[in-house]
């Protein structure tokens, strides 16, 4: 599904170049379930950005089935992470003053679905992450672990094929942080591609396969130790 060839990613600052990712090479297979870790600083949310279409490369190939996302206009990059790629970060970014049903919509909004189908869709998606009865809150009527909640129905409600998830539980208590891991697994366990940038040993070892960043390179690429 995804490949990396000797991808690299600078970002200028002043006079100063930060090198995010110096030469990776990496190849994500369909239905694997990757958890990428490492030290502050070594390059994870970058490397999760460019396998999401967020970030060019600066030099290398970034392949998205067999797709070339170098060569795709702005657009072209939006429209294939709205139909395929879903997104969870540790921040939630759910707008403030819109229902839990309207924040999971908003996708659809941009992908042209009608309103009636936005909604049952989106109703569909807040009862596979367990909210049905919260359809109708706004944010501030939610707790951390029931805002990323939304935030996961969001992400999962144009049925994408890779589920991306940076620190997804990095603001979560130990109970919520379980409860957001076992819905992670169980849609790896449905077909999904998942990849995590974490740095909690309790969600790289339930993922099939770790990859470890230092420095913005791979270091170790292997299975998961429980």
């Amino acid at each position: 599904m995804i490949e990396l060839r000797g991808v690299t990613k600078d970002y200028p600052m002043g006079e100063v170049v930060y090198h995010a990712l110096r030469g990776v090479d990496l190849t994500i297979g369909e239905r694997e379930f990757l958890a990428i870790t490492g030290p502050s600083g070594s390059g994870k949310s970058t490397l999760l950005h460019v396998i999401g279409a967020l970030h060019r490369p600066t030099a290398g190939e970034a392949l998205f089935e067999g797709m070339d996302l170098g060569s795709l206009s702005r657009d072209e990059l939006a429209r294939l992470r709205n139909q395929k790629i879903g997104f969870v970060f540790q921040q939630f970014y759910l707008l403030p003053r819109a229902t839990a049903l309207r924040n999971v919509e908003l996708p659809m909004v941009y992908s042209g679905v009608r309103p009636v189908e936005r909604r049952k869709r989106a109703a569909a998606s807040l009862d596979r992450v367990g909210l049905s009865e919260f359809a109708h809150h706004r944010p501030t009527q939610l707790s951390g672990g029931q805002a990323q909640r939304v935030a996961l129905a969001r992400a999962l409600v144009n049925s994408p094929l890779l589920l991306l998830g940076d620190e997804p539980t990095g603001n979560l208590d130990t109970q919520t942080t379980y409860e957001i891991l076992q819905l992670f697994v169980s849609l790896h366990d449905e077909g999904r591609t998942v990849a995590i940038v974490t740095h909690e040993r309790e969600i790289a070892g339930q993922a099939t396969r770790e990859v470890v960043l230092r420095d913005g390179r791979i270091a170790e690429d292997g299975r998961a130790i429980p």
